[in-house]
């Protein structure tokens, strides 16, 4: 009896153990489970640290040198040029002629305005002498007042005459003056508009005179360069075919109008003491550095989205958790993201995988490239 007792009793303490067992069981695999998953859920993602830089962003743009001042010599009359003793490329000094007009026509009117000053002075000289005569007369009392004031009136009238004679002969002489084009200051001729024998009419170009004194070099500017570039830029200007010759200069003129074929904004660039091989009609090449503000750069890989609105992940380094942060975009390539408001700087940023996080998720840092 005893052995039997003993057989039942080791049978019920078996079943409890096995009872035991199956309680305990699910809850022993539940903590696996758990523990499984939260050592899934710590991700590991690549990171940057973003920090503020200088752009250093540099454009180049190829012009041309031009003459700071150029001017259209023309006649002011017209005629028929008989001679332009200067040709493009010729240095002229201030005084010296261009181009000469026949003056045959000039002359017979200055002729005729010196024939017709010399008869109103004639007349003058009788006008005065006859009130001479008549003031005499009417002081003695011998000639009547009306007689007075008509010799009065003659002289007054043969003066005027006088005067409008020579006012005649003086255009007559600048008439025949203009039949000679001159040079008003020194430089190079750039160009020419006529040849001689043709008859040519008042203001119409005859040669192209480039002052001496300033170059400039010309650049067609794209507008978003004009509103990116700083204010007063220094540009440094190298000829194409030799960059070893370069000159220094800055912004002397931003046309207001738009060139109708490019579109580009026409610049001109004063250059100071530009070396004597930065001649006229040199092709060069323009070099500005751009705004150099601080800005943060992140890779592209690490813009994603939040409420429609571009985002980035930024890692808390206390609880190695993460959050999203909306972000205002001011330019972007295929490789980098320039952030233009949403970062302070210092930021941990998540690079790679951000498509598999969510908000508060605990992340292992795997590599942090800055």
């Amino acid at each position: 009896m005893t052995k039997r007792a003993d057989f039942w009793t080791c049978l019920r303490g078996t079943r409890r153990v096995a009872a035991l067992l199956l309680v305990v069981a699910p809850v022993l695999a539940a903590c696996q489970k758990e523990a499984e998953t939260d050592t899934v859920e710590v991700r590991p993602v690549r990171t940057v640290v973003a920090a503020r830089e200088k752009a250093g962003e540099t454009v180049v743009l190829t012009g041309q040198i031009q003459p700071r001042n150029e001017a259209s010599m023309a006649f002011r009359i017209g005629g028929r040029m008989i001679g332009r003793p200067v040709n493009v490329g010729d240095r002229v000094e201030a005084g010296q002629v261009l181009a000469t007009l026949d003056p045959v026509n000039e002359q017979n009117a200055l002729r005729s305005a010196q024939a017709a000053l010399t008869a109103a002075e004639g007349q003058l000289v009788q006008a005065r002498n006859a009130y001479g005569r008549q003031e005499h007369l009417l002081r003695n009392g011998f000639t009547t007042r009306a007689n007075y004031e008509q010799a009065l009136q003659a002289l007054q009238t043969a003066q005027a005459q006088v005067d409008s004679a020579e006012a005649q002969l003086e255009i007559a002489q600048d008439r025949v003056a203009f039949t000679e084009l001159k040079a008003d200051v020194s430089g190079t001729i750039t160009a020419r508009g006529a040849e001689p024998g043709e008859v040519v009419q008042a203001g119409q170009m005859i040669v192209q005179l480039a002052h001496e004194g300033g170059r400039d070099a010309v650049f067609d500017v794209p507008a978003q360069v004009l509103r990116a570039a700083p204010a007063d830029p220094i540009v440094t200007v190298r000829l194409t075919d030799d960059p070893s010759v370069t000159a220094v200069g800055r912004v002397r003129e931003v046309a207001p109008q738009a060139n109708a074929l490019t579109r580009n904004f026409p610049v001109r660039v004063g250059l100071d003491n530009p070396p004597e091989a930065i001649r006229l009609g040199s092709t060069v090449s323009g070099t500005i550095d751009m705004d150099t503000a601080a800005i943060i750069a992140i890779p592209a890989t690490a813009l994603t989205a939040a409420d429609q609105k571009p985002a980035v992940w930024i890692v808390d380094p206390a609880s190695s958790t993460v959050s999203l942060r909306n972000v205002e975009i001011s330019r972007h390539d295929p490789a980098t993201v320039v952030i233009a408001d949403g970062l302070e700087g210092g930021e941990v940023i998540v690079t790679a995988g951000v498509q598999a996080l969510h908000p508060g998720q605990k992340v292992r840092l795997v590599e942090a490239t800055r």
